[in-house]
């Protein structure tokens, strides 16, 4: 069994909206549903699970997707909503992507290739080239570090796991009060397997700030 859980709990601070920037309409769409658009076409996804701001749950209701397996309210942080919505995956052998809930350019050949690397891997991360050189610094803004450019990749989702590593990784966290930003970190700081990372798409970013939003009404109009 093959699930897509589409993470849509976050505020969306850094935006600078009172809505969420999942959301946010354009076209007379959410963000959101243009993302969720993308995993009901992609013919090998068979289960979404969707975790979103309780603020919204009336709203996600609505939506008409046949593939929406269930709708359930996020948690404080990313981590925890994350662990939420995996933990509502039924089957411990199911291949899981966890993807943004406001990363609506991802396309059906990267979620394909996420599911054909579970075949091979229990973890699946997709990364991007470094343009810029990446610089490391002290609380005083005093470079410490320059870390090879080439030995660095900027992270997207969606990410793949086997639904019992995954599941592992988030209770063995909350043991040990583990924090981390993805849940490829998770299995990273826990060494609990190889995470197989394949490339990613430029083109897949995540709406972060108000000039993302021209980006995607340019997207739409071809």
């Amino acid at each position: 069994m093959n699930y897509a859980v589409i993470l849509a709990s976050g505020k969306g601070s850094r935006f600078g909206s009172d809505i969420p920037k999942q959301f946010i309409k354009i076209k007379n769409k959410t963000i959101l549903e243009y993302t969720l658009d993308v995993f009901e076409k992609n013919e090998r996804t068979q289960r979404i699970i969707l975790v979103v701001n309780k603020d919204y749950i009336d709203f996600c209701k609505t939506l008409k997707y046949k593939k929406l397996y269930k709708i359930t309210e996020g948690g404080i942080l990313r981590q925890d909503s994350s662990n939420i919505g995996v933990n509502l995956v039924e089957e411990d052998d199911a291949n899981v992507l966890i993807h943004d809930g406001a990363r609506p350019f991802v396309k059906d050949e990267l979620i394909n290739n996420c599911y054909d690397a579970l075949k091979h891997y229990q973890a699946v991360n997709v990364g991007v080239e470094m343009t810029d050189t990446v610089i490391e610094i002290n609380d005083k803004n005093i470079i410490t570090k320059i870390p090879n450019r080439n030995n660095l990749l900027r992270c997207q989702t969606p990410q793949g796991f086997k639904a019992a590593l995954i599941k592992k990784a988030h209770k063995i966290a909350k043991e040990k009060n583990l924090k981390v930003t993805d849940d490829t970190g998770l299995i990273v700081n826990l060494n609990l397997a190889d995470v197989y990372v394949i490339k990613g798409d430029i083109n897949n970013i995540k709406i972060t700030y108000t000039k993302d939003i021209e980006l995607l009404e340019k997207y739409l109009n071809g």
